[in-house]
């Protein structure tokens, strides 16, 4: 994952051996839903700045705004051929190897799926920045997290307002920080109806606190508890999840595999691989996307 989770995980083992003014957004329920909302009605500011065709479907680089003011976020749009409909799934990527730690992590899984009627958005995240973990200030984590959350939301309105895309058959696949912060899109906003979370913990401040410190830990703990994952999965209904976890992962323990299951609802489903948190294994891209054209594409 990258060194320095490497070695903030090294050490840890060691010393224990020793909405004012905001519309609501489309599906927008829940307790934390008025944490993330956002103005809908705000110019997605989409543009294409080029395409490249792959088989049956054509991969576009596309940006779109997020937060008012905000810079642009690069995405890839993998649209199939023909008029659709089609399901949409949004996809984003782990906080790993630097080459894959953006919108490509994902790519070639998607341009595959693209042919059995699925568009995609893979879009990159706050922490695809270069030394994004080492470089933050813990200070504002509470202020970037709602950021990240509303960023995905947009992204979802990207998907769905995409033409040929069914708004009824919308998914999410996330990996690593990818899937934590999908959880709490996923609380705040009920328009997915399957979700893929990768090598994920049942809570952010699980890694939080890796690298720099904040001034105060009990502060931090106090101000982010809104943010707990577990919270906001539970509140998700009418849909499905899955769960894949590796069986060699220095970050997520078996523990907290089982919290996280507990706190989804049913449908779900808890998926072991022989695989380190980087979950490259090919059996995990294949039951992933054998469940997302299950419950979304609605044939093999």
């Amino acid at each position: 994952m990258g060194r320095w989770r490497e070695i903030a995980v090294a050490g840890a083992l060691a010393a224990a051996a020793g909405t004012g003014g905001r519309a609501m957004a489309a599906g927008e329920t829940g307790p934390q839903a008025g944490l993330f909302a956002y103005d809908a009605k705000a110019d997605l500011e989409f543009k294409e700045t080029g395409a490249e065709k792959r088989g049956a479907a054509t991969v576009r680089d596309v940006t779109f705004g997020a937060i008012p003011g905000g810079p642009p976020i690069k995405a890839y749009l993998v649209v199939p051929d023909g008029p659709g409909p089609f399901a949409g799934v949004l996809w984003v990527h782990w906080l790993g190897e630097p080459k894959t730690t953006n919108r490509t992590e994902f790519l070639d899984e998607a341009a595959a799926l693209a042919p059995r009627g699925i568009v995609s958005l893979l879009v990159d995240a706050m922490w695809s920045v270069p030394d994004w973990y080492k470089n933050r200030v813990p200070e504002q984590d509470y202020d970037n997290s709602i950021r990240q959350v509303v960023a995905l939301r947009r992204a979802m309105d990207l998907l769905a307002s995409r033409p040929g895309v069914d708004r009824a058959r919308l998914g999410f696949v996330g990996h690593d920080y990818g899937g934590m912060y999908g959880m709490l899109a996923a609380g705040a906003d009920r328009r997915a109806r399957a979700y893929v979370y990768v090598a994920v913990v049942p809570s952010l401040s699980h890694w939080a606190f890796f690298a720099r410190q904040p001034a105060s830990k009990a502060d931090y703990l106090r101000q982010n508890a809104v943010l707990e994952l577990t919270d906001a999965i539970s509140q998700v209904q009418g849909a499905s999840t899955l769960f894949q976890f590796a069986e060699s992962d220095v970050y997520v323990s078996r523990a907290d595999t089982a919290v996280l299951l507990a706190a989804a609802n049913a449908p779900k489903e808890r998926k072991f691989y022989p695989a380190d948190h980087a979950m490259t294994v090919p059996q995990a891209a294949e039951d992933r996307d054998a469940w997302l054209v299950k419950e979304l594409a609605g044939h093999p």
